[in-house]
């Protein structure tokens, strides 16, 4: 499945809020959006929340960019 994520980077908490009516994701990691770092931190959230190992999460578009849409496949 793909779904769209908002990051919100050297955030105080470190969580993934459930999507909103617009069907994206918000996460919210201590990391800065310095070397992938934010991308790696949301990639482990995305990993517990739908308990599949980290290297089968891909990122699909957004390096860059605050909303991301990644690849999970199903577990």
């Amino acid at each position: 499945m793909r779904i769209k994520v908002k990051t919100t980077p050297r955030s105080r908490v470190v969580r993934l809020d459930e999507p909103g009516p617009d069907g994206v994701w918000q996460a919210r990691v201590q990391a800065p959006p310095v070397d992938g770092k934010a991308n790696e931190a949301v990639v482990r959230l995305l990993a517990e929340r739908f308990d599949v190992p980290k290297s089968r999460i891909s990122l699909v578009s957004g390096e860059t960019s605050r909303l991301k849409t990644f690849e999970i496949p199903d577990p």
